[in-house]
């Protein structure tokens, strides 16, 4: 769901999940069934609404734990 709601096409998440182009897209039909959306835009609004969104980090964030900083001193 997320790499769909990230605007990857149904091929480009097919080879990131090692799976078939036309399974995607079944699986894409059958969540808009089952969600009551019309389109893709209406799937990832949807999915947005019922909380099925990981949170996505900044671009520059590392992964794992967010570092913490200390604040630097003016002398």
């Amino acid at each position: 769901m997320n790499l769909l709601y990230a605007g990857f096409s149904d091929a480009s998440i097919a080879r990131r999940l090692g799976v078939g182009h036309r399974t995607v897209q079944r699986r894409v039909q059958r969540l808009m069934e089952q969600l009551g959306a019309n389109g893709r835009v209406a799937l990832g609004a949807r999915a947005q609404e019922l909380g099925l969104l990981r949170p996505t980090r900044p671009p520059n964030e590392p992964r794992g734990r967010p570092s913490q900083r200390t604040p630097s001193r003016n002398v």
